[in-house]
């Protein structure tokens, strides 16, 4: 039989290791990026308040939120190669939120630009609700495991 190439460019031993934490992790780490999404969100709005806007680039994006959405796409890839289905669901959520943060990010600066009001980012904050109820199914399924056993 012969190798996955996979296996040489990740630890999939590794992985397994850690595969029953990872739920709980992935889990943090979303209820972190909700913190650093609020954080940016000022950061945002504080910049348009400046009164030395530039129009090339009305404002700079703020690097933790950044890390963590990095992180959250990361970790939830990983957990793809050890849980197939409820990593890609998982994933799906992610770079679905990780390309809502982009977009309205964009539409913050067009709206600094246009010199309007800085919006809520409300994509961004739906796509987050739905990887927060998401990654808490993963991570807190033993709580409902007896209910869920009746149902299905």
């Amino acid at each position: 039989m012969q190798p996955l190439p996979l296996q040489f460019a990740l630890p999939v031993g590794a992985l397994e290791a850690v595969a029953g934490v990872l739920p709980y992790v992935i889990l943090v780490v979303v209820l972190a990026n909700l913190v650093t999404r609020i954080l940016a969100q000022r950061n945002y709005a504080r910049q348009a308040e400046e009164e030395d806007v530039d129009d090339d680039a009305p404002l700079s994006r703020y690097l933790p939120h950044e890390i963590m959405n990095v992180v959250l796409v990361l970790l939830t890839f990983a957990m793809t190669i050890v849980q197939p289905h409820g990593g890609l669901v998982l994933a799906t959520l992610v770079v679905g939120l990780f390309i809502s943060d982009f977009f309205e990010f964009e539409a913050r600066c067009v709206e600094v630009r246009n010199g309007m009001e800085i919006e809520r980012p409300n994509s961004a904050i739906f796509a987050s609700g739905l990887v927060v109820l998401y990654a808490g199914f993963q991570a807190l399924f033993f709580l409902i495991e007896p209910y869920w056993g009746q149902v299905i």
